[in-house]
């Protein structure tokens, strides 16, 4: 089967991530770099990156790369592009987003409008028209420019993968589903052991916990933009996929995930998410103060996103709010802990320093994941070793 290039992106500090998931899913890995992935893959790779990667926000397909400093080079580069292999007579298209970073050309709104003329004249050239109704289906076209190499790609997506659909409820200061299943995926939690949340705020580490421990795609209930390009990727390959996905879902599966919050309302937030994502069964969501927080459980984990005060008056509040959770997390002393927060002096006030930790931009926040790794149940008849 003939192979494309594609490119998927991430946070910034999740590549290596992303990456691993691209291997899994039979991909070949060609670069990584700040934000994104680029591979090969076939035609089934657009169908089944979209349904069952967990954290990328997009899957791009690569049309082609160039140099360009000029806005003359930009039109007659873009015009040399094979555009007539990926955008029917009919379609609808235009330059969606334009980023510059490092570039002669830096307006988005010239690098679109330009590229846009371009196309427009290589789609006449090879359809033998010189107008185009664009009554088709939609093909919105991504251009990143970097020190003045240019990358030209068509949003196979749509609405961005973070939305699964669970979530339409959402406390204050959320993080986004593809970040959640990033931060679990650095953890080395299995669905056998208990996993807490003791700010869950509207349940999104929660749920994307249980959706990994059930083997339940992410894209499972969505619908993706390339579904419609019946030019280039026949219907089967998303019907296959879906089926993929439903084997794939381990219906018997038990585990215990809980996810605490203050505020009650938003406790039954998380709980309508977690029905409307089809893990309410697998997840206890209860109102209960951090202070409270206790297991009988020897072993567990703890992964979270604590409140970092994005408000003046917030700010106050934060020293004795990690006190505290050093002083709760450190009486249960085998358990791992995992927490994302953009407040520097975290590991100050909660008393000890973190065994690991990445740096990870969510949006343009720069956050920290602090890696506290307890030890390591012992096999029978072995030793313990450190997590």
């Amino acid at each position: 089967m003939k192979q494309f290039e594609y490119i998927s992106t991430c946070h910034f500090g999740l590549e290596a991530v992303l990456k691993r998931e691209l291997t899994d899913l039979g991909c070949e890995i060609i670069k990584v770099e700040d934000g994104k992935v680029t591979y090969t893959g076939d035609l089934n790779t657009c169908a089944r990156a979209n349904m069952f990667l967990r954290t990328t926000e997009r899957v791009l397909l690569k049309v082609g790369s160039f140099h360009a400093e000029t806005f003359d080079e930009l039109f007659e580069n873009t015009k040399k592009l094979p555009w007539e292999d990926y955008l029917p007579e009919n379609a609808r298209f235009w330059v969606a987003k334009a980023n510059s970073v490092n570039s002669k050309l830096f307006s988005p709104s010239d690098i679109q409008s330009i590229m846009k003329k371009a196309i427009v004249e290589r789609m006449k050239l090879k359809y033998r028209k010189d107008w185009f109704d664009e009554s088709g289906e939609s093909y919105p076209i991504r251009v990143t420019i970097l020190k003045d190499e240019v990358t030209v790609s068509i949003d196979t997506t749509g609405e961005s993968l973070h939305k699964r659909g669970y979530r339409r409820l959402t406390s204050k200061a959320p993080i986004t589903e593809t970040l959640a299943a990033a931060l679990i995926m650095l953890t080395l939690w299995n669905k056998d052991r208990i996993l807490v949340d003791p700010f869950c705020g509207s349940g999104t580490i929660p749920i994307e916990a249980a959706l990994i421990g059930a083997r339940i795609a992410p894209g499972i209930n969505r619908q993706f933009l390339a579904q419609t390009w019946s030019n280039l990727y026949p219907s089967q390959l998303w019907s296959e996929a879906k089926d993929e996905a439903n084997d794939m879902i381990l219906k018997d599966v038990e585990k215990t995930i809980q996810g605490y919050d203050l505020d009650g309302e938003i406790v039954k937030a998380a709980r309508q998410n977690a029905r409307w994502a089809g893990v309410d069964h697998l997840i206890h969501f209860q109102q209960k103060p951090l202070r409270d927080l206790s297991s009988s459980k020897k072993y567990g984990f703890i992964i979270t996103n604590p409140p970092y005060g994005e408000r003046l008056e917030e700010k106050k509040e934060l020293p004795e709010l990690y006190r505290e959770m050093g002083k709760v997390f450190s009486s249960l002393d085998s358990w791992s802990y995992y927490i994302i927060t953009a407040y520097e002096e975290a590991q100050k006030y909660m008393g000890r320093q973190a065994d690991k930790n990445r740096k990870i931009y969510n949006g343009m926040m720069k956050t920290y994941f602090y890696q506290y790794m307890g030890p390591k149940p012992p096999k029978q008849g072995g030793t313990k070793k450190a997590e």
